[in-house]
């Protein structure tokens, strides 16, 4: 059968294209995808005009009294009307606010004082005149991973006082000495117990007012964990003693002698261990001081962790945007206020946040300013009417 021809013959071109020399390739659908993503989530640096002097709002003294009060007063967020929580949550993100000790750290009032010099000399006279006092807590945190290895604070003496009165589990005698303890020893961190008797210093210690300083023996090395050498021991109990005996486990003071379970003067008059004698000489302390170190030292690290997720590069964002993330992205406007409040779903509850799962509703400028004050972060104008944050 003979081939028909078109009748419309092709037609060449009388310019070769300057194209025609390369392959042809189909577009990738990754390939654009991957630029489209590059373009969209650019890490760009934030302009930097120098550091902000001062974290404190206009307005605030600058006594050291002043910056202690506005410190427990801006610590907390009020429970959201509604927030997605049970009264059984509710009742113990109040009980856990309630519970934590009055203590100030220092680097939280130098990150609030105009004048960190002025501030040291003020809060000198203030432990002079017995109005507050310092107390050093060490810690075991890493102060590159956002916690701190020592923790200086301070507090003032009529709360503690205040306390300590309320304490029901103590006797109104071994409060009256300890009152005197503390007066007599203003400016020191420790006491000697000698004027008080034998039960009156482990109702002191059961209840968290006394601590035995032989817990603190390895503050000098922060790399340290408090309790290794009896660890070490634990850990070869096991090679040593019968499978199922009490020695096996380290014996009976084991967990005091680690490090836990508080001080083990508490328990000393159940413990067999004839050789652990009561030590004269006590620090002074806080109930559930623990509680307030673990929620300064996970603050840190989240706020830390924030400002990687929004900056991997450069580890910085604005604070309107890091304060968006620490409320976990919740609505916070008159608007979605008012959807809540009718019960239309509007977002995320405040209830599902870590902020109030773990938190209890702790503010982001309290986080802040601690870790301003510790050297975590710094914060910094941009030049555009806008804060920036940014990680050390």
């Amino acid at each position: 059968m003979p081939v028909s021809k078109s009748p419309f013959p092709r037609r060449k071109s009388s310019s070769t294209s300057p194209f025609t020399a390369y392959p042809r390739k189909k577009p990738s659908l990754s390939r654009q995808s991957s630029s489209f993503l590059k373009d969209k989530f650019t890490d760009e640096q934030l302009s930097d005009s120098g550091l902000t002097p001062s974290l404190a709002p206009s307005g605030i003294p600058q006594d050291v009294l002043s910056l202690i009060r506005y410190v427990q007063q801006n610590t907390w967020d009020a429970i959201p009307e509604v927030s997605g929580m049970n009264s059984s949550r509710i009742a113990e993100s109040l009980r856990y606010r309630e519970t934590l000790p009055p203590i100030v750290s220092l680097p939280h009032l130098y990150a609030l004082s105009v004048s960190p010099t002025e501030a040291e000399r003020g809060l000198a006279r203030l432990v002079a005149q017995g109005v507050v006092r310092k107390v050093v807590v060490p810690g075991r945190a890493v102060a590159k991973s956002g916690g701190s290895v020592l923790l200086e604070g301070v507090v003032i003496i009529d709360e503690w006082k205040t306390l300590l009165r309320a304490q029901g589990d103590i006797a109104e005698r071994a409060k009256d000495k300890y009152f005197v303890l503390m007066d007599a020893r203003s400016g020191c961190t420790t006491t000697l117990t000698t004027g008080l008797g034998r039960d009156e210093v482990q109702q002191l210690v059961r209840a968290g007012f006394l601590t035995n300083p032989g817990a603190f023996s390895n503050a000098g090395n922060p790399s340290a964990i408090p309790g290794m050498s009896s660890l070490l021991d634990l850990s070869k109990a096991g090679h040593s003693a019968p499978t199922g005996s009490l020695a096996a486990v380290g014996g009976r003071g084991a967990v005091h002698e680690s490090g836990g379970g508080g001080s083990a003067l508490s328990t000393q008059s159940s413990r067999s261990n004839k050789s652990t004698i009561l030590s004269p000489e006590m620090t002074f302390s806080l109930p559930n001081t623990g509680a307030y170190l673990k929620l300064l030292s996970s603050a840190r690290l989240h706020l830390v962790h924030l400002l990687k997720q929004l900056s991997p590069r450069y580890k910085e964002a604005t604070r309107d945007l890091l304060k968006e993330r620490w409320e976990g992205n919740t609505l916070g406007d008159a608007a979605s206020v008012a959807k809540r409040a009718r019960g239309e779903w509007n977002g995320v509850l405040p209830g599902k946040t870590k902020k109030w799962r773990e938190f209890h509703g702790l503010r982001l400028d309290w986080v802040l300013e601690e870790c301003v004050g510790s050297g975590v972060v710094e914060v910094f104008e941009t030049g555009m009417g806008v804060t920036g944050v940014r990680a050390r």
